[in-house]
């Protein structure tokens, strides 16, 4: 048999890497002459950059040393060039929420890591950029990100702004006249929402409140986006334009950078159809399976390609309210258990799944 081995993360607990791996031991402890393709999954926020590089031959993972985190701290940054000349960079790796552990900076948390990094590839000659979306520290709509990349915010008497989203009400001008230019093959955004900037369904309203801001903060957020989006231009209503706090939007309107689904967009990266094609089952997975999986996440991303190529496909999820999933909860039969041990109950999972496909062949 050919089995697609194709998981998203397990948030907090396995990565779509470990989950991959444990799945494919636990099989092949059943079946090992079966052909396993091992095919982690992500859908433009943590883990895209991994999972890509992972499975394109010649993509090259590079260090950037003493990026700005989100709160100002210095953390390395990491991109991927892949053999067509396109950077891969993941805004999670140093923009991301647990970056910051328990010390959430809703007003001053800043993008400005990414920026540096999407610097320094360019400086490596990138001649295209891809910007995996996701699980940001911060709501400035990019205008950290952009700062490193040139872009001067100003206030009144003409002093920069400091960072974070809290100080962008304060901005009087936006000079863009020093700002990098795009590279000449364009800037793709992948994102699995597609909130607007603005409004009770923008970056500040949704998202504010998961990255620590209150009531008050939130709105001080919201009329910063607002000033910001009269400087920039641009389309704040843009679908996507919310993702990262905003920085979607940020790139879109200084870079004309495309927002587009992130998981179709890393299927396409990764080869998911040709995977697909002659595969006799393939496996999936995620930490929480529910409709919301359905909506824009790498599983229905795997779960319509597979549908479409008349794949069976089988679920494997921590907790999951389909009962046709196989999860790790049922199998650990213990909530803390299931976290704290996940890849053994994946072993076990992929285990199950081998011998539910039949005796070993020879």
């Amino acid at each position: 048999m050919r089995i697609v081995l194709a998981p998203d993360s397990f948030k907090g607990t396995a990565t779509a890497t470990e989950a991959a791996r444990a799945l494919a031991d636990g099989w092949r402890s059943v079946r090992p002459g079966d052909d396993l393709l091992s095919l982690p999954m992500a859908d433009g926020g943590e883990g895209t950059l991994d999972a890509v590089a992972t499975a394109r031959p010649g993509a090259c993972v590079h260090e950037v040393p003493g990026c700005t985190g989100p709160d100002g701290r210095p953390v390395p940054g990491r991109y991927a060039l892949l053999p067509d000349g396109t950077a891969l960079v993941e805004f999670a790796t140093t923009g991301g929420l647990p970056l910051l552990g328990e010390r959430l900076a809703p007003l001053t948390a800043t993008s400005r890591g990414t920026g540096e990094t999407i610097a320094a590839a360019l400086d490596a000659g990138a001649s295209a950029l891809t910007v995996g979306l996701g699980g940001s520290a911060s709501t400035d709509g990019g205008a950290g990100l952009l700062s490193a990349l040139g872009l001067r915010l100003l206030d009144r008497s003409g002093t920069p702004l400091p960072d974070g989203g809290g100080a962008l009400a304060a901005a009087a001008r936006a000079d863009l006249g020093s700002l990098r230019p795009a590279p000449p093959g364009g800037v793709r955004l992948l994102t699995d929402v597609t909130n607007p900037l603005l409004g009770p369904a923008g970056a500040a309203a949704v998202y504010g409140p998961q990255k620590g801001a209150g009531a008050a903060e939130v709105a001080r957020l919201e009329r910063g986006l607002e000033r910001y989006a009269e400087l920039l231009g641009g389309d704040p209503r843009q679908p996507g334009a919310g993702a990262a706090g905003g920085t979607a939007y940020g790139l879109a309107a200084a870079w004309n950078a495309r927002i587009t689904p992130g998981a179709a967009a890393v299927a396409d990266l990764l080869g998911l159809d040709a995977a697909l094609d002659g595969a006799d089952l393939v496996v999936t997975g995620e930490g929480r399976f529910d409709a919301t999986s359905l909506l824009g996440k790498a599983v229905g991303e795997v779960l319509a390609r597979a549908r479409r190529a008349a794949v069976p496909v089988r679920v494997v999820a921590g907790g999951s309210t389909d009962a046709r999933a196989l999860t790790l909860l049922s199998l650990a039969g213990d909530p803390e258990d299931a976290r704290r041990r996940a890849a053994h109950w994946l072993h076990r999972a992929g285990a199950l799944l081998a011998r539910s496909a039949g005796p070993a062949a020879g």
